[in-house]
């Protein structure tokens, strides 16, 4: 995966015929489950993705991959209940992203807690840049709801689907949660910088394999991890925060978790610090991360 606050280089590919068949099924089952009540579809389609998707994606087996290089101790039993848990948090936060304002409702009451919203809090009377870094966990757009609803503007970057047809009413229901997004163009991210240049806030998903970053340690392992938010925030003199919505045991519900603020030093630093609170958070949440991801993928390299 190339880190989404550098602009791609790749344009857009033709939508083929395979687009527009996997576009009619995700279709199919998004607008489907949307007739149902909230907690029936959230319930429905996280079900889906938990003994349809993951088993024949190969989730399953990537997710006990990631674990045994990274946990190795882990029982077996553990590891079989934490890929499927994580395949049905997968598919209960796309229908989420899709549920619009029954969505927001959930998330417009959710605790605020941790060490940095007070930082947050004055950093925005203040008029000072924020950058949040957030992670595949729980609901990332869980954040950007809960700030929007409280009236707050938060900007943040999206990497566009190398399936374009569906890519186009993705980012519509991503736009509906909070506003602006910008794609990973060079367009895209200037735009992102000019509102984080106003005294705006922007929110940055930091959790990626990104080819060419730093190599940094996550959960013991070399993992190339994106700098670009830590060089925003030094250049910008922003405030960082890590901060994650993390769902609740009922499964429908959230709280916002914001860890303490990351002193400004060097890029790699700021973001190793970053890293370990993400681990931190994960390893109490353990079936929360998206495990799915390729995260240790090039960390031989």
């Amino acid at each position: 995966m190339s880190d989404p606050s550098k602009p791609s280089a790749k344009t857009a590919a033709k939508p083929t015929f395979a687009h527009y068949a996997q576009n009619i099924a995700a279709q199919c089952v998004l607008r489907g489950a949307l007739l149902l009540p909230y907690p029936t579809r959230v319930r429905l389609v996280g079900w889906l993705f938990e003994r349809v998707i993951a088993p024949l994606s190969g989730w399953n087996r990537r997710v006990r991959d990631n674990l045994d290089l990274v946990a190795p101790d882990t029982p077996d039993a553990e590891k079989t209940r934490i890929a499927a848990r994580v395949a049905n948090n997968v598919g209960r936060t796309l229908i989420e992203i899709y549920s619009g304002d029954a969505f927001l409702e959930r998330v417009q009451n959710a605790p605020r807690t941790g060490p940095g919203m007070s930082a947050i809090e004055q950093a925005q009377r203040e008029g000072r840049p924020i950058v949040l870094l957030t992670a595949h966990i729980g609901n990332y757009d869980a954040v950007r709801g809960s700030f929007a609803k409280a009236g707050h503007t938060m900007a943040a970057l999206y990497k566009p689907m190398r399936n374009a047809v569906f890519n186009d009413h993705y980012v519509k229901a991503v736009e509906y949660i909070a506003s602006p997004v910008f794609p990973t163009t060079g367009r895209g991210i200037a735009g992102l910088i000019q509102h984080l240049k106003g005294g705006g806030t922007i929110g940055i998903v930091g959790d990626i394999g990104a080819t060419g970053a730093p190599q940094l340690t996550f959960f013991g392992q070399p993992a190339h991890t994106p700098v670009s938010a830590a060089e925003w925030a030094l250049k910008y003199d922003a405030l960082l925060v890590p901060i994650y919505g993390l769902r609740e045991p009922d499964g429908l519900t959230f709280r916002i978790f914001a860890d303490t603020p990351i002193a400004h030093s060097s890029p790699e630093e700021m973001m190793q610090i970053y890293n370990n609170s993400v681990e931190a958070i994960t390893r109490e949440h353990m079936d929360q991360w998206f495990w799915i991801h390729k995260r240790w993928k090039r960390a031989g390299n």
